[in-house]
């Protein structure tokens, strides 16, 4: 499993610059980011202590913020890594209703880790990645996908015979090299490693992007 280096903590903490933009495709502001951070983060405290949620008043909202949005959130203990991260393709709900979701879920949810506990949430930051929605990406041959792929742009939807996985756009900052990139992303669905390769003709690959934030230390 690879061990993803990311941000998040509680109502402490300063948010991060995104380190991915995607020039046009969010209305997002850094207080409506600000925000939704706190809110990941209320969500987690309340809801690992007593099953609540946060009440919150829409009027009070940007309309950024009530925006139909997908998202991811990550949860990352300090001193191990990766503790959770959940997240959905689907623009169904506003954005903020989303991250409260995920955020649930990716406490609660993650089927490689046990559920987190409140005396853990000292020790966990908080990331979130916001996105667009996905883009088949056409390819003729295992080489023409290598050559259409960008590195720290690109998150990846990877589809074969044994099922689907995704790997956001910041795993590439662990696995740079394309092809182990693809490996790594077909094993996480119990896939063959080569599978994008020695079956690309059954490979649906789709991409998509992220703005990516989060709390520091």
């Amino acid at each position: 499993m690879i061990k993803r280096l990311i941000l998040f903590a509680a109502v402490v903490g300063a948010i991060l610059f995104p380190r991915l933009v995607l020039a046009g495709e969010t209305n997002l502001t850094a207080e409506d980011k600000s925000y939704l951070v706190k809110l990941a983060r209320q969500t987690l405290e309340q809801y690992l202590k007593d099953k609540s949620t946060p009440v919150v008043d829409e009027a009070k909202l940007s309309s950024a913020l009530k925006e139909k949005g997908a998202c991811f959130v990550t949860l990352e203990k300090k001193q191990s890594g990766l503790r959770g991260c959940m997240g959905t393709f689907s623009f169904g709900e506003p954005i903020y209703k989303t991250v409260i979701d995920r955020a649930i879920a990716a406490a609660t949810g993650d089927p490689r880790f046990s559920p987190v506990s409140y005396d853990e949430l000292k020790d966990i930051k908080v990331e979130i990645s916001v996105l667009t929605v996905p883009k088949e990406l056409p390819f003729s041959s295992p080489e023409d996908l290598l050559s259409k792929l960008v590195p720290l742009r690109d998150g990846v939807v990877l589809t074969t015979r044994y099922g689907g996985s995704t790997f956001l756009p910041q795993v590439w900052e662990q696995l740079p090299n394309k092809e182990e990139f693809l490996c790594e992303l077909s094993m996480k669905h119990g896939a063959p490693p080569y599978t994008w390769r020695d079956d690309y003709k059954n490979v649906k690959v789709e991409t998509y992007e992220a703005i990516v934030f989060g709390e520091e230390n």
